[in-house]
């Protein structure tokens, strides 16, 4: 599943890097350089969008990049402020960031239970194998 996302993003160049701000989100961070800055703001939109989601809260729609008015924004006195649109991959992001295992009940009759284990079969590797050949998604390392 992929869930692709684009927020409009203001940058502000100052003497020391660059300011950065997602309106949509209420997100501010900064950057010492405009590489690291794309990497700072889609990083920030995504941890925002998977705690949203994780907390049934809404995600606010992503504002038209025509709507957004860079001398409006919070670091708009700091330096020249740019709009430029930042994309992120909150499936992607999901399977980087969210590796903590969960434990599930899951019922095997008595015999198959046995013949596994005497096998010497991890049936939770299995079952996990089996999910993503279902799902069709990307094996994580």
């Amino acid at each position: 599943m992929i869930m692709k996302k684009m927020y409009p993003v203001i940058f502000t160049k100052t003497n020391d890097g660059y300011l950065i701000e997602v309106p949509d989100l209420e997100i501010l961070t900064q950057s010492t350089d405009m590489e690291n800055a794309f990497d700072m703001a889609r990083d920030a939109i995504s941890i925002t969008i998977v705690s949203l989601e994780d907390n049934n809260e809404p995600v606010p729609v992503p504002s038209k990049i025509e709507d957004i008015d860079v001398t409006r924004g919070i670091f708009a006195a700091c330096g020249n402020s740019f709009i430029s649109i930042v994309d992120t991959d909150i499936s992607e992001y999901r399977k980087k960031v969210d590796t903590k295992p969960v434990r599930r009940n899951v019922s095997l009759p008595s015999w198959l239970n046995y013949a596994a284990d005497s096998a010497g079969i991890n049936v939770s590797r299995v079952l996990q194998d089996a999910l993503i050949d279902t799902l069709q998604i990307e094996r994580r390392i």
